[in-house]
C-alpha cells in the first residue's frame, strides 16, 4: 500500500507514534522515527522495524521545541530517504495545573512542541509534497482540540491551534495532490496519558483509580480506552490513495467523548 513512500513521524518512540511508524512499514514504507528515550531501546526499536517489515527506518533526536531542529530533521529525511511523502506531526507533552499557577515555561513547552513543531514542520515538507504533487499531513490533535478540560489551558489551546492550522494546510494545497487532517482521539493508554494522573491526583485531590474512572474515562461513553493500534489504522488510511478526497477534517477517535 505505501511501498515507495517515506513517512516521517514526529514522537514515535513510544506510543500513538510509534504504533502509527509501524503501521506505516508494515505497509512497505521506508520511515524517520523522533523522539526523546533511552538510546538502546530505541534503537532496538528502529533496527526491529527494518528487521520486521524489510524496510529503511532512520532516527532523528531532533528537539521538537526547537523550530530550527525540526525543519532540519526534515530536510535530513529528505536527504536519507529521498522525500518526506507522509508527515504525522505527532509529538506532544502535557501538564496539569490551574491556569493561575500554570508555570509560564510550561506554557511555552507544551505550545513549542504540540503546535509549532507542526508548523515548522510542514513548512519544510510542503516543497517537496508539491513537487511530487502528492502528500499526506496528518496531525494527532486530540479531543481536546474540539472541547476544553479543567487544568490543561495550554494543552486544550495548542489542540484547539492544531485544528486551525490543519484546515488552513487543507485549503492552501488542495490542488496539489496533498491532503492534511488531524486525528482526535479520547483517552489513549500511553507513557503521556500515564505521566498526568500523578499532576490531576494532586490538582483535584482524588486517588489514582477515581483519576482513572472518573476523569480520564469519565467523559467515554464506551468507558474504555482507545488503544494505539486503533489510532494508528486511521492513520494509515488517511495515508492511503482512497483517503484522497478526504482533507480538511478533523476526525474524532474517542469512544462518543465528542459525540453530547
Amino acid at each position: 500500500m505505501l511501498k515507495g513512500k517515506v513517512a516521517l513521524v514526529t514522537g514515535s518512540t513510544s506510543g500513538i507514534g510509534l504504533a502509527i511508524a509501524r503501521a506505516y512499514a508494515k505497509e512497505g514504507a521506508n520511515v524517520c522515527l523522533n523522539g526523546f528515550g533511552d538510546k538502546a531501546a530505541i534503537e532496538k526499536e528502529r533496527s526491529d522495524i527494518e528487521t520486521e517489515f524489510g524496510v529503511t527506518a532512520i532516527y532523528s533526536g531532533a528537539d521538537m521545541s526547537k523550530g530550527d531542529q525540526t525543519q532540519a530533521m526534515v530536510q535530513d529525511a529528505i536527504a536519507q530517504l529521498g522525500s518526506v511523502d507522509i508527515l504525522v506531526n505527532n509529538a506532544g507533552i502535557q501538564f496539569v495545573s490551574p491556569v493561575e499557577e500554570f508555570p509560564p515555561e510550561k506554557w511555552e513547552q507544551i505550545v513549542a512542541i504540540n503546535m509549532s513543531s507542526a508548523f515548522y514542520a510542514t513548512r519544510a515538507a510542503i516543497p517537496g509534497m508539491k513537487a511530487k504533487k502528492w502528500g499526506r499531513i496528518i496531525n494527532t490533535a486530540s479531543a481536546h482540540a474540539l472541547i476544553a478540560s479543567p487544568f490543561k489551558s495550554a494543552y486544550v489551546a495548542a489542540k484547539h491551534g492544531i485544528a486551525g492550522f490543519t484546515k488552513s494546510v487543507a485549503l492552501e494545497t488542495a490542488t496539489f495532490g496533498i491532503t492534511a487532517n488531524a486525528i482526535c482521539p479520547g483517552y489513549v493508554w500511553t507513557p503521556l496519558v500515564e505521566r498526568q494522573i500523578p499532576d490531576t491526583m494532586a490538582a483535584r485531590g482524588l486517588s489514582r483509580e477515581q483519576v482513572i474512572n472518573d476523569v480520564l474515562l469519565h467523559a467515554q461513553p464506551t468507558k474504555q480506552f482507545v488503544t494505539v493500534d486503533e489510532v494508528a489504522a486511521l492513520a494509515l488510511y488517511l495515508a492511503g490513495d482512497m483517503a484522497r478526497s478526504i482533507t480538511g477534517s478533523i476526525i474524532s477517535i474517542d469512544g462518543g467523548w465528542t459525540a453530547a
